[in-house]
């Protein structure tokens, strides 16, 4: 059944703060204030403090939402369910492999294999992406989606979800010093790669028992990390379309098989 007061709770906090914060950088944007993507000075340190609690808004709204409502009993109880990892290779192997279909498509469309990263900036920018990124599906896949899922089915919570995601990332295109803000990144590009990452999200949260919260974060940090290493290659429209509609055809088809056997086993 749809707790619907979560839900409602959940998504007015994490705009309260996310809008709240973002907004206050935005005003001092106006006065040459700007976060930074490599931190340098002391200016840049603090600006980052409010830009991280905006990023981690669905996180901590998770905590708070579901405290308040005795969902968890502490922040150690939290702690293990987001970072609950203990889960089947396979899981491991569907993340990997949605990573690099999403990729791969884009370097055949556009034809382009340069890096403009080493490789090995991957695993140094994890840590970080985990902070900036993976943490927001403490929430998202914590609450929103799976409670969306229950009363909406799989298809129309992962489109409701990504509108509302993609509503939350809009102040990320008005805060300077973001690649977002700094016109690096075509905003209907970017929201049509949010919905689909919703509906892979989804996916993922299906197939994976316990670990369902912790498969998400993984996936949203590892994309996060590998996204500088390749560049502009992901910014066309025909690699957007190629990548994105792949990775949602692949979702639906991984649900669909999942849901036919979990129906045989019962």
């Amino acid at each position: 059944m749809t707790n619907k007061k979560i839900i409602v709770q959940f998504t007015i906090l994490t705009f309260s703060i996310a809008y709240l914060v973002s907004g206050a950088l935005i005003i001092l944007g106006q006065f040459g204030y700007s976060v930074y993507n490599w931190v340098h000075t002391l200016q840049q340190f603090v600006m980052n403090i409010p830009f991280s609690i905006y990023i981690l808004s669905p996180a901590i709204a998770s905590y708070i939402v579901l405290k308040k409502n005795n969902k968890i009993a502490n922040f150690k109880e939290w702690l293990k369910t987001v970072f609950y990892a203990k889960n089947n290779i396979s899981l491991y192997l569907f993340v990997v492999a949605g990573l690099a279909l999403y990729f791969s498509i884009h370097i055949v469309v556009t034809g382009r294999t340069e890096m403009v990263l080493p490789f090995y900036t991957f695993f140094l920018s994890l840590p970080g992406c985990l902070i900036i990124g993976g943490l927001e599906e403490s929430g998202w896949m914590y609450i929103l989606q799976p409670e969306l899922d229950k009363k909406y089915g799989y298809v129309l919570s992962s489109i409701f979800a990504g509108i509302i995601w993609t509503f939350w990332h809009i102040p990320l295109f008005f805060i300077p010093g973001t690649n977002h803000g700094d016109g690096l990144i075509n905003f209907w590009m970017f929201a049509v790669q949010l919905m689909a990452f919703r509906f892979f999200n989804g996916a993922i949260y299906k197939i994976s028992g316990k670990g369902r919260v912790f498969m998400c974060v993984l996936f949203h940090t590892m994309f996060n990390a590998a996204s500088p290493i390749f560049g502009t290659m992901t910014m066309t429209w025909a690699g957007t379309i190629a990548a994105n509609s792949a990775l949602v055809l692949i979702s639906i088809i991984t649900v669909v098989i999942y849901d036919k056997k979990s129906r045989r086993i019962a």
